[in-house]
């Protein structure tokens, strides 16, 4: 006698049919790889954006106010975090939905890149967020002396407000559901 196993059963048509319908939904995260290629072409926007505001800023540094440098430099870390912004989205959502990235061919890739869990990416985006809408809130307290709206100024403190409150909401119920923020697990 031979220990060798029973030869598998056939499938019936509706396990077949089953298993088709799973692997098409598996494979259709890869349709999303075509959203975060296009992230990608967005950072070039971002970039010749912030090549013409630091131009601007340089050309008119001699003549400008204190107060007009600050916003230029609050400009330009304004699109710097909205690139992070991008690449957190493009890298933690690719390795999330799409697939794993294997850095052991990139030693000069960042920890974090492969390490982002879905609870991690929305802290991270919400953190972005937060900083950018400070930026802009920053950005119109300074212009108040050349006749800034005061309604306008109301809603963005109050909109950034609203993400702030957001960002802690969403931290603590990540806390409370167990994840506790660790960007370390959760593929």
């Amino acid at each position: 006698m031979t220990d060798q196993p029973d030869p598998p059963k056939p499938l019936s048509s509706t396990k077949r049919i089953e298993r088709g319908f799973e692997t098409v939904l598996f494979n259709s995260r890869w349709l999303m790889a075509p959203f975060y290629f296009g992230l990608v072409l967005s950072l070039l926007v971002l970039l010749y954006k912030f090549v013409v505001l630091l131009g601007e800023l340089i050309l008119h540094a001699t003549l400008a106010k204190e107060s007009d440098i600050i916003l230029g430099v609050l400009s330009l870390i304004d699109v710097s975090l909205t690139g992070n912004l991008v690449l957190i989205v493009v890298f933690s959502g690719y390795e999330n939905f799409v697939s794993r990235i294997d850095p052991r061919d990139h030693p000069d890739w960042p920890e974090w890149m492969t390490k982002v869990d879905f609870a991690g990416l929305k802290q991270k985006l919400l953190a972005s967020i937060v900083a950018i809408s400070a930026i802009q809130v920053l950005k119109a307290f300074m212009n108040l002396d050349t006749g800034y709206d005061s309604t306008k100024l109301g809603w963005l403190i109050g909109i950034h407000l609203v993400f702030v409150v957001s960002t802690l909401v969403m931290a603590l119920s990540d806390r409370w559901g167990g994840h506790g923020g660790d960007d370390k697990g959760g593929h």
